[in-house]
């Protein structure tokens, strides 16, 4: 559900609900409030949410269960180093 995966992202980036809501110009509450499934984020929310963590809204939304990387700003070299290590993590 989308509460479960904005908790299980906000742990992976090791941020307190403060801080993330800070990064999402909301209220500590707001971001508890979406993770105990009391309000569901708007549209536009998901939207900055997906940026913020990199990954699709149809993962957020649990359409998708593989989380993506986002590479924008990436130079090309760093990106090929990614590849390199996820073709060494795959085995």
């Amino acid at each position: 559900m989308l509460n479960e995966r904005i908790k299980a992202l906000r742990y992976a980036q090791r941020l307190s609900q403060v801080e993330l809501a800070k990064k999402m110009s909301v209220t500590k509450q707001t971001v508890s409030n979406w993770e105990n499934n009391n309000i569901q984020p708007s549209i536009d929310v998901l939207i900055r949410l997906s940026d913020l963590f990199g990954v699709s809204t149809d993962y957020l939304l649990c359409r998708d269960d593989l989380p993506r990387l986002s590479v924008a700003g990436l130079s090309m070299e760093q990106i090929e180093h990614l590849q390199l290590l996820i073709q060494d993590l795959n085995g």
